[in-house]
């Protein structure tokens, strides 16, 4: 790692709480005693690798998470608050457009995803430095079959070859920047950044993630959640 190197996170959260059966925003959920989306963020604001958070929220949420999130949880790396798009990767475009223009790598981290490391940053983060794409992923442990639209089985897949994305993800922004203004030039929809690189014929390196990385979407995820932030208590104390 260079000590002068930038290092930008975006960090999408733009859910609406639909699937979670809420009217409130999943990312205002309350994890533990905090808003969902204060877990991953305080786990950046103290990576010592990270030099400026872009938090990206639907527009109308702005104000209130500059006061009810960065100010009240003391986030001073959050640099920008940003309104973001009607798709997650449209978000992320913005979001990518607010880091310093200078940055030499930039993280996308989902903040439904709370569960986020430091070392999960920094391993992601020289990855990128040195082959250019980075992501957290961690290997397929069930039996993966191809099915048809009728419902029959068309094959079975090999699970050496298959990993589950997770994030956070991380890019030269030169080549992140490239890819999302691709992507958004040729209307495609992308569940994550990095296919966008991939089909730009990019390569992207793995790194181990953890299976208590998850994504919250449902309450069934929620407490999960909550018996994660649990285990992780208990093994603190003395």
């Amino acid at each position: 790692m260079h000590v002068a190197d930038w290092i930008s996170a975006v960090v999408p959260a733009g859910g609406r709480g639909v699937r979670m059966g809420s009217d409130v925003p999943k990312q205002f959920l309350t994890l533990g005693d905090i808003p969902l989306l204060v877990h991953a963020l305080k786990i950046f604001e103290s990576s010592s690798i990270i030099s400026e958070v872009i938090l990206v929220v639907p527009e109308d949420d702005c104000a209130y998470c500059r006061d009810h999130i960065v100010s009240m949880y003391g986030l001073k790396k959050i640099s920008q608050v940003v309104g973001g798009g009607r798709r997650r990767q449209d978000s992320v475009l913005n979001g990518i457009q607010a880091t310093n223009p200078t940055s030499d790598i930039v993280v996308v981290h989902d903040a439904a995803r709370p569960f986020v490391t430091e070392r999960m940053i920094t391993d992601v983060v020289e990855t990128a430095q040195k082959h250019g794409a980075a992501i957290v992923a961690i290997p397929v442990r069930d039996t993966v079959k191809r099915v048809n639209v009728d419902g029959f089985v068309k094959e079975t897949l090999s699970r050496e070859e298959l990993w589950v994305a997770q994030t956070p993800q991380a890019f030269r922004r030169d080549i992140l920047l490239r890819a999302h203004e691709q992507g958004a030039t040729d209307g495609v929809d992308a569940t994550d950044d990095a296919f966008l690189v991939e089909r730009m014929g990019l390569s992207v390196s793995i790194i181990q993630g953890s299976p208590d990385n998850i994504k919250v979407t449902n309450p069934e995820d929620l407490q999960m959640g909550y018996a994660i932030l649990t285990a992780s208590h208990n093994e603190s104390r003395p």
